[in-house]
């Protein structure tokens, strides 16, 4: 029997927008359910409806059984001891579902105290026992420490923690691995496959990231503007979709194991909960709609033997053709090279870093400061960018990959190292020589809604640049910059808010070329979109990339992307470069045990790969960078050292490695004393 049902659940909030329309699924024990799709499909909503959590306002009709119960029109009191103890819920952002004024160990053992009659220190000494349940290092110490003395993924562990505190039948996991490095989330997703051995617990997991869904998940549901679309195990949704709208995100996921020229983009954005197209929602985006999809809304019906699903008139024919999202969805073109690319060698450097430095000063005392330690931001890090070349930085939050893009973008002296930008060396550049150097750098921010002025029209936003330098025909560059990004021209007099994000960060991309530079850094320009929508922003950048000559400075940790957009990489680790080579190189065969561990806690969109593969799992989180470790940065958390005999270990705790070239490469180093190259990545079958 099933310990999860939900049936034709709806959720209409006020002004009649309906965010959930009609959703319905089963969850058994033990089982993993991924709920999957684009930002406003409403996977959150259905899952704060099961818990009960809605706003006030909000009306909630259909069906939640609990073990048989209605949970719909229970009494507030009876829900109340419900939640924690039978069904439990895992949040997306650890900080704000925990109170900032409790420590971790008191607020755990309160969740258990709620729901079991056990004193005061019973439930303390259970609180540590989670703890190291979910992998928190010396559990009976960090009990102690309140939520902002936790890491990201230590928070996230932790939560975990007080949603398995009283073994509940049902957990809900909400983007719990969203904000996370790939490291961490690795770590994370381990423990989550712990909690639920320890307590036989379903599962239901809500992401927008496919790599996750099939390496944890044995049925998906997939939405789309508020109602399920399609169901089916895991291997049935991803080898064999039969639905238009599920192919197309599996053809636009940027795929590490198999990178492809081109990615592919499903048109348009998703309709609006409170103006939905009539007929097929889906419609206007879908390559395959004929008249009849205007006509009514399919029904989510089987299709099949089992349980498999599918809201589609098109299921069936897509099912005997046996159609995929790379053949229905039409590949972007190419723009045509204008000539045969020179070697690296012959082209001109439009960036070079020669051992930069950024230290800053940690300070104690609120009246009178003092100076207590240094922060080793940056390091002593060394690249170069030749012309029409992407060089990507990679690494976990606090490596100091976005201190290195603040560093650049000053065009002001470093601490110590220099930096050349254009030829022309940041220490010694006059105010009217930095001036006139910014047309040729400019940036891409990662939030396009944060770095485009609400109050101020996009033509406006896009004149700001031009007449701060004198441009003379504004009007005209303007609609020529709209046309470049993929915009209509006419939408000059529309404000941001009036877009979407894809859209939104278009708009960003055409400001940065403005005023036709040479060299674009690019902030994580992709991280807050859309698998859908982020492989059309991919498309663009590489193909501005090839019309106009440009070079870009690429920061990111999602290194799929990275994959498909970066000639080279850069991998770096508290604030020094650990690796540094071509991307064929370094991915195919990396010589730095961090950089192994980070493509193999890469989740790919392939359940037979994630199953089979094995994957690299560093310990604890990363050092603070007021206090690196001696010797090699990486020895606390390398899993290579362990292997190493006690002379050769002592090398690690006493000696830096520097980046060395190494023997059977042209263009790849890695800053180990132990240097192995070895493959991490096995290529999808399928």
């Amino acid at each position: 029997m099933p310990i999860l049902e939900v049936n034709d659940l709806n959720v209409t909030f006020r002004g009649g927008i309906k965010a959930v329309r009609g959703v319905s699924y089963q969850l058994s024990r033990g089982e993993v359910l991924g709920i999957v799709g684009e930002s406003g499909s409403g996977k959150s909503v259905t899952s704060l409806a099961v818990m009960g959590l809605l706003p006030a306002g909000a009306e909630v009709s259909g069906s939640v059984r609990l073990h048989g119960r209605e949970l719909l029109d229970m009494p507030e009191d009876e829900l109340v001891r419900l939640r924690g103890k039978t069904i439990g819920m895992i949040f997306q952002d650890p900080l704000s579902a925990f109170t900032p004024v409790y420590t971790i160990g008191d607020q755990i053992a309160e969740a258990v105290r709620i729901h079991q009659k056990i004193g005061k220190d019973k439930a303390a000494r259970r609180a540590v026992e989670l703890l190291d349940l979910v992998g928190i290092p010396h559990p009976d110490v960090r009990a102690k420490a309140f939520p902002h003395e936790f890491s990201g993924g230590m928070r996230q562990r932790a939560m975990i923690a007080m949603a398995i505190a009283n073994d509940p039948d049902v957990l809900i996991c909400d983007e719990p691995t969203t904000a996370l490095d790939v490291t961490i989330q690795a770590q994370v997703l381990e423990v989550l496959k712990t909690a639920q051995r320890e307590t036989g617990a379903g599962i239901v997991m809500i992401t927008h990231d496919l790599g996750v869904v099939a390496g944890i998940a044995d049925r998906v549901l997939v939405m789309y503007a508020g109602k399920p679309v399609e169901l089916g195990t895991v291997d049935e949704i991803y080898y064999r979709p039969r639905q238009p709208y599920t192919m197309g995100l599996l053809a636009s996921i940027p795929r590490m194991d198999r990178p492809t020229a081109r990615l592919i983009p499903i048109d348009g954005n998703p309709p609006s909960p409170a103006a939905l197209p009539p007929g097929c929602p889906f419609a206007p985006r879908c390559p395959m709609r004929v008249s009849a999809c205007d006509e009514a809304e399919p029904e989510l019906e089987r299709i099949g033997p089992g349980t498999r699903m599918s809201a589609c008139i098109r299921s069936h024919e897509i099912e005997l053709k046996g159609l995929d999202g790379a053949t229905i969805y039409p590949v972007p073109e190419a723009p045509a090279e204008t000539a045969e690319p020179r070697p690296r060698a012959e082209r001109d450097t439009v960036l070079s870093v020669e051992n930069m430095i950024r230290h800053y000063p940690l300070m104690k005392g609120a009246v009178f400061k003092r100076r207590v330690g240094t922060v080793h931001a940056v390091d002593g890090i060394s690249f170069d960018v030749a012309e029409g070349e992407t060089l990507a930085l990679v690494g976990e939050s606090g490596c100091g990959k976005t201190t290195t893009l603040q560093q650049i973008m000053q065009l002001e002296a470093p601490q110590s190292g220099t930096v050349v930008v254009l030829g022309k060396d940041s220490a010694t550049l006059a105010k009217a020589e930095r001036k006139a150097l910014r047309r040729d750098l400019q940036i891409v921010f990662q939030d396009p809604m944060a770095a485009l002025d609400p109050r101020m029209p996009v033509g406006d936003i896009l004149a700001e640049p031009l007449r701060a330098h004198g441009h003379k025909d504004v009007k005209g560059r303007i609609a020529e910059l709209l046309s470049l990004v993929g915009l209509d021209p006419s939408h000059a007099q529309r404000y941001p808010q009036h877009f979407s994000g894809g859209q939104r960060q278009r708009i960003g991309i055409a400001r940065a070329l403005a005023l036709e530079p040479r060299l674009i850094v690019l902030d994580e320009p992709v991280s807050a979109l859309d698998v859908s929508i982020q492989a059309g922003v991919i498309n663009l950048l590489e193909d501005l990339k090839v019309r106009l000559g440009l070079s870009y400075l690429f920061v990111a940790h999602d290194l799929s992307v990275v994959r498909h957009l970066a000639d080279r990489i850069a991998v770096m680790y508290l604030g020094r470069i650990a690796e540094i080579g071509t991307v064929d190189e370094v991915y195919g065969r990396p010589a730095h045990p961090y950089t192994r561990a980070l493509l193999s806690a890469i989740p790919l969109p392939d359940p037979e790969l994630e199953r089979s593969r094995e994957r690299i799992l560093l310990e604890g989180d990363l050092p603070s960078p007021a206090d690196p470790p001696s010797g090699c940065r990486f020895r606390t958390r390398c899993p290579k050292r362990a292997l190493l005999g006690a002379e050769d270990a002592r090398r690690c705790e006493e000696e830096e490695p520097s980046v060395v070239r190494l023997a059977s490469a042209v263009d790849h180093g890695a800053a180990c004393h132990y240097p192995e190259e070895a493959e991490v990545v096995v290529t999808s079958r399928h």
